[in-house]
């Protein structure tokens, strides 16, 4: 008699409470840049006459701004920016703390190496990448630090718009005024890029949102199936 045997394995995510923490603060607070950030763009467009649609916004309703205090609702979006950049920078600076300090960034997120990117990209692009949860491939490894990058640049950026004169020296840095408000929108467009791409994997993989809202996500599979044994009298 033979016997097929192919017993189940385990990918298992986790995710301490301070990472959950963090990555939900982050998102929150970048929700709150994008709109507010958006209607301040569009007080002073910086591609000709492009705006954003009002609804995408946070400022308030322009007209009863307008009537209450003389503003289309930009002061709100400047209030309304202001919270979100603390918050933001709070939850990055707790976030790349227990990076640091767990070793995660380096246990995970390196090595990040050239051919890797390129050869993972290239499987992705097929869909040839396999996916296993608790591991990053090069590509989802580029892009974290990519996004970590342009989250500490949109900061700095922003230092340099918000306060040119104080901060000349880093306004000067980006180029100058206009310079730095093109590099600011750049880097806020990459983030938009990066949490597109993010929620899109989520939606394929639904098993990772489960591991960031709980702090634990488990995947069961059939592992390859064994040789066939026979037993002896056969």
């Amino acid at each position: 008699m033979k016997q097929l045997i192919s017993p189940l394995t385990h990918d298992i995510h986790k995710h301490p409470a301070l990472v959950r923490l963090a990555h939900w603060l982050q998102a929150l607070a970048i929700f709150i840049m994008i709109g507010s950030g958006w209607r301040i763009y569009n007080s002073v467009p910086i591609f000709g006459n492009y705006r954003f649609p009002l609804w995408a916004t946070l400022g308030g309703n322009p007209l009863q701004s307008k009537i209450a205090h003389m503003d289309p609702g930009v002061a709100n979006a400047l209030n309304w920016h202001f919270t979100g950049m603390w918050l933001l920078l709070a939850s990055y600076v707790l976030f790349m703390a227990h990076g640091t300090i767990s070793g995660h960034f380096w246990r995970d997120l390196l090595p990040l190496r050239p051919r890797d990117i390129i050869r993972d990209f290239i499987a992705a692009a097929t869909f040839r990448l396999p996916h296993r949860l608790g591991e990053y491939n090069a590509v989802q490894r580029a892009a974290y630090w990519g996004v970590l990058f342009a989250i500490l640049m949109m900061f700095l950026t922003g230092l340099a718009i918000w306060k040119p004169v104080q901060l000349s020296f880093l306004t000067s840095l980006f180029g100058g005024y206009p310079t730095a408000r093109v590099l600011h929108f750049i880097f806020m467009s990459v983030i938009c890029l990066f949490m597109i791409v993010h929620v899109a994997l989520v939606i394929i993989v639904p098993k990772t949102m489960v591991a960031m809202v709980f702090g634990r996500a488990s995947h069961a599979h059939d592992s390859l199936p064994k040789e066939p044994t026979t037993h002896a009298g056969e």
